[in-house]
């Protein structure tokens, strides 16, 4: 596909203009306001190009409202958003954006190539006859996700994975420098959430494009994350993925104990202290190295890596006496 890659630079931090342009998204101080009521303040924080991040926090902390202060839907109260070296909404021709609530809102009798060209031709569909560079660039997108086969199957007809995948495809047809998803994992199996993080994972290491993921759960999520902004004390901070896999800062985060386990294969997944673990069974925690060490690992091994942590996720399911941490 053709799209933008980012190349990662230095960021000059006394230069702001410097900033603006080579880092992809930057809250300068930001406080955001519904209802009378501060949903969250003093967010200073950059986000480099090129990079993966999840925003992180309890329900009601306001991440999709961040999703939707960077696309300027929602105005600030305090302070300033740049995205992609624009003001916050100025750079959204260049942002490919999938709702969390994409499978309810879209007409599910459309086929997946409608749904992909919707995204090309936006509210034109239906009035003006699509012309071949257009339905080729649908097609492009759909074999990039990996759902070309289901070109002409109705949404109704497609699992809920494969639907994601279709809503994917939709953001990508424009060729955007920034994918933002707002939970593109919930209510997917695992095999399904497996296939979206592929997705993600290539989009990133192939096409060096950034991405932004709204998550309650970061086990699947692991092995393609470079960081992590989690709302907190109703304030806003990003960390690079070894210093967000901490569990005092977890267990202030969700509210209830949290540990970073490791599997006997090395995979590592966050869940909830072993309040409830058989007697004589020592979870397996991690320091700030031994984190630092399996994210380098896991980000030079992109495929297989998402691959060991969906089966670390998978063993941590099916085991009662050991859960994963939710929002």
């Amino acid at each position: 596909m053709r799209i933008c890659r980012h190349d990662m630079q230095d960021i000059d931090t006394q230069d702001v203009r410097s900033i603006a342009m080579t880092a992809g998204i930057v809250f300068d101080h930001a406080a955001v306001a519904r209802g009378g009521r501060t949903i969250w303040r003093n967010g200073t924080f950059t986000i480099s190009k090129g990079t993966v991040t999840a925003i992180v926090g309890t329900n009601g902390t306001g991440k999709t409202t961040m999703m939707q202060v960077e696309l300027g839907l929602l105005p600030l109260a305090e302070g300033s958003v740049t995205v992609l070296g624009e003001p916050a909404g100025k750079a959204n021709a260049r942002i490919g954006y999938v709702p969390q609530s994409y499978t309810d809102d879209i007409d599910s009798n459309l086929t997946a190539e409608q749904s992909v060209l919707l995204g090309i031709t936006g509210t034109r569909f239906g009035i003006h006859p699509i012309t071949k560079a257009q339905r080729a660039k649908a097609h492009e997108a759909l074999e990039f996700v990996g759902v070309a086969d289901r070109a002409s199957q109705r949404l109704s007809q497609l699992s809920g994975g494969q639907r994601q995948r279709v809503a994917i495809a939709q953001a990508l047809a424009c060729d955007p420098e920034l994918l933002m998803l707002d939970e593109p994992l919930a209510n997917l199996d695992l095999a399904s959430q497996r296939s979206v993080v592929h997705v993600l994972a290539r989009l990133n290491r192939e096409l060096g494009m950034t991405i932004q993921v709204v998550a309650h759960d970061l086990n699947m999520l692991l092995p393609i994350l470079t960081g992590a902004v989690y709302l907190l004390d109703g304030h806003p901070h990003y960390a690079a993925m070894d210093a967000v896999l901490d569990s005092t800062l977890l267990t202030h985060l969700y509210g209830t104990k949290v540990q970073v386990v490791t599997t006997p294969q090395g995979d590592m997944f966050v869940t909830p202290n072993a309040m409830d673990e058989r007697d004589g069974v020592v979870p397996d925690t991690h320091d700030a190295a031994e984190v630092a060490e399996f994210h380098d690992h896991a980000h030079h091994h992109g495929t297989q890596s998402a691959q060991n942590a969906a089966g670390a996720t998978n063993a941590a399911n099916s085991n009662p006496n050991a859960k994963e941490a939710r929002a």
